[in-house]
Parts: C-alpha cells; structure tokens; sequence
C-alpha cells in the first residue's frame, strides 16, 4: 500500500500523547503522591502497586483477545478510542481523589481507583497499539508510524511533568488543600487526554483487513513465538530501567537535592527542580525518536537496540559518581539529556517489533492476533512499571528514608543515589543480552514481507 497521509501519522500519535500523560504522571508522581499526601506507608504503597498490577497480566491478554474479535464498521482496533475515552479521563480524576476517610478506608480507595484504572487504561491502549499492526504492510512504515507515536507521547509526557508541579502550586495557592490541589491538577490534565483521544479516532483508519482465527491456535502460536518471548522480557527491561529512574526523581530532588537547589551558568541562574529535570528529558525522548528511524533502517532494529543499551549502561554507571554541587547538577542534566535520547531511540524500536512479531506469526502459522501480542506489550510496560515503582519503595524503605522527613540519612541517599544509576545500569546491559540473542534480523524482517504480500495477494 502507499504511504499513508501525514495527517494520519500525527492522528496516530495524539493517542499515545494521551496514555504517555497519564502515565508519566501515574510512573513518577503516583508513588510520592500516596507516601506522602494520600498517607500510605511506604510499604503499603509499594504492596498496592505490586498487587494491583498482577491484575494486567489478566486484563491485558483478554483485552487482546476480545479486541482482535471485535467486527465494527470502525474496525477491530480503533473504535476503543471513543468508547473508552471518558472512562479514562474519570478513573485518572478519581486516582488522584483523597476520601475523607479512616486509613482502611483510604487503602481500600487506593486499591479500587488503581485497579480501575489499570482496567480501563488496558482497555483503549491495547486496541491503540494493535492498530499499528493493521494501518501498514511495510516494516519500515511501521517504524514510521510507531516514532510519530513515541514523538507524540514524549511531547505529552514533557507537557504533563513539566507543568504538574505549577498546576498543582496554581490550584494550592487559589486556597485548594494540598490533596485538591493534586485532584485539580488531574482534571485539567484528564481533559486534555479525552480530547486527544477523540482526535485520534477522527484523524485515523485501519487499512489492513485481517481474520480473527480461532483462539487455541492464537495462543498455540504465541506460546512457541520465541521472538515473542525475547521481545517482552526487552519490553519489561525498558520499563523497568525508566520507571526505576523516573520513579526515584520527586524524591531524590526533595530528599537530597533540595526543594531550592539552582544551576547557577554565569550568564545565567535557575531553579533546578525535578519537573525540570523530568521535562528535559521528555524533549530529549523526542530527539531519540526522531533519530531512531535513519539509525535503526541503517544498522537494523536489533542493533540499534543492542547499542543503545550500552550507551544507557555506561551513562547510568556515571550517574553515582556525579557530587551534589553546581557543576554536579550540570553534569546531571547533560546525563539526563544523553540517557533520554538514548531511550527516546528505543521507545519506537519496541512497539515496531512487536508488529514484526506480528508479521512473523502470521507468516510462520498464519495466525492473526495481532492485538494478543501487542497487549503482551502493554502488559510488560504496566508489569515493568509495577516492579521497578514498587522495588524503587521497598529499596528506600530498607535503606530507611522516611516520608517527608526534613534530614535523611546517608543510608537512604545512598539507595536513593543507587535506584539512579547502578540499578537502571544493570537491567540496561540485560536488554543487550536479549538483543544478542533475538533473531529477526533485517534481512529475515524483509523476507517475512516478501511472504505476507504473497499470502495476501493470494488471498485477495
């Protein structure tokens, strides 16, 4: 098929500009925002996060199955966008709620809001990523497709984390409580999703007609894909590494940066805070994304990915060393600027893989679940975030930082120090193992192609 209309990809990519928001959010301000606002224990946040994610490595498969099963006049994939987009917006407003309730009470709130909005979450985003599957027969296309994603998910995330701190100082200074102050901030930031969803249901189409087969030789096939089963562990090790990083930076700026920390340059002074720290990484995501497609056409998506954790273990490695001084948070910010463009360069790599994993079952069985596979990919982002976020608790609980403490000690900043840098460092040179060792190559990808467009004209 022709290339597809740029107004396409750019629909295609407000829809992860919406989930990257809520996400980011949820990663690395949901944890800070139940130990200390919400007043849960540091325990009981990271139990909560754990738990309540085990509930996706159900709720995304199914949500693949019913989705590669769905007949609309819409498509299999794409009308999920509409249905699901108000639920979304709610179940972020009713996450960030504090109940005037008993500390049971609170816990159970927790729990329920969470749960639901992981369902509902898995619910537009699996349909969302499965599209990439049906909107393109080309594998480079498809790279194509998937960094407007990653481009438009890291300038929403960069939106998001940079202006949820003034939003949540905007609505504290308007007289809101700190715990309003919070919810208020996720209404203005749930609205904005809601209409990027609907945008995105206008702005696209799937183009690829394919048949649902039967469901036990869906699973019969996923079970022996071993390019299946490499990608997913890499898909975990990717989250794993961000949201171990991302989820440790509110309380690193608080607990040992300082609140009033600045870079002084000479020429030039300014606040050095986390949102800061967290939006330039989101704009440097976005130059990744961009340089992933003529690096990785060139080397190959398996060495660009390969290469690329290298890079992310070494600059991670550097990240211990690096002194709590003025030079100190410059090097910091260019570490976070080397380390987000070197993940930005991964994001789109992942999500393409996946629709070759696709391709590749379709080939090798001729199964179609494409929204099965790509639900495991959404499932190792949610389970990945899960372990690192909760991980990233129960390490600072063992080193013994305690929640709005005003002087930490050297223990816990030492964990602190370590969930930014040798931790993220050693689930990076994990990814290179995977990558050693997964076999669609370019040339194999390229033959996969030459068969599916045989099988297709066939069928056609």
């Amino acid at each position: 098929m022709a290339a597809s209309k740029l107004s396409e990809k750019i629909g295609y990519g407000f829809g992860d500009m919406a989930s990257s928001m809520f996400w980011k959010i949820f990663s690395y301000y949901l944890p800070i925002f139940y130990s200390d606002i919400f007043g849960l224990s540091l325990g009981a946040t990271a139990t909560l996060m754990l738990v309540t994610r085990i509930w996706d490595t159900v709720s995304d498969p199914m949500m693949g199955i019913i989705a590669d099963r769905t007949q609309t006049r819409w498509g299999k994939y794409r009308p999920y966008l509409l249905w699901f987009a108000a639920p979304f917006a709610l179940c972020g407003i009713l996450l960030f709620t504090t109940p005037d309730m008993g500390e049971t009470g609170k816990l159970v709130w927790a729990y329920v809001s969470y749960i639901l909005m992981m369902t509902v979450y898995t619910g537009i985003n699996v349909p969302y990523g499965s599209m990439l599957g049906v909107m393109t027969n080309d594998s480079d296309e498809k790279t194509v497709f998937s960094s407007f994603r990653m481009f438009f998910a890291y300038a929403g995330s960069f939106i998001a984390l940079f202006s949820w701190e003034p939003l949540c100082k905007l609505f504290a200074n308007a007289g809101s409580s700190v715990q309003d102050a919070w919810q208020g901030a996720m209404i203005v930031i749930a609205v904005f999703c809601f209409l990027l969803f609907l945008a995105c249901f206008r702005m696209t189409k799937e183009h690829v007609k394919v048949q649902a087969t039967s469901l036990g030789s869906d699973l019969s096939s996923l079970v022996r894909n071993a390019p299946w089963w490499l990608l997913t562990v890499a898909a975990l090790c990717t989250n794993l590494f961000n949201t171990v990083r991302g989820a440790t930076v509110a309380y690193y700026f608080k607990y040992y940066i300082g609140e009033q920390a600045h870079i002084d340059l000479g020429f030039a002074s300014f606040l050095f805070f986390a949102g800061l720290f967290l939006g330039v990484g989101e704009v440097c995501n976005m130059i990744g994304v961009v340089a992933a497609v003529p690096i990785s056409r060139r080397l190959g998506k398996r060495t660009t990915f390969a290469l690329t954790g290298v890079a992310l273990a070494v600059l991670s490695s550097i990240f211990f060393y690096v002194p709590c001084t003025n030079g100190g948070f410059i090097v910091m910010l260019l570490l976070q600027i080397l380390i987000s463009i070197c993940t930005g360069i991964v994001s789109p790599l992942v999500w393409s893989m996946y629709a070759d994993v696709a391709d590749y079952a379709t080939a090798k069985d001729g199964s179609s679940s494409t929204g099965l596979i790509f639900s495991s990919g959404s499932m190792a982002q949610k389970f990945g975030g899960a372990i690192a976020g909760s991980a990233v608790l129960w390490i600072f609980a063992a080193f013994g930082l305690v929640p709005n403490a005003v002087q930490q000690t050297d223990s816990a900043i030492l964990g602190m120090k370590l969930t930014m840098s040798w931790i993220p460092a050693g689930v990076a040179l994990l990814m290179v193992g995977i990558m050693m060792v997964y076999p669609l190559t370019k040339t194999r990808m390229q033959e996969i192609s030459n068969r599916l467009k045989d099988i297709r004209k066939t069928e056609a």
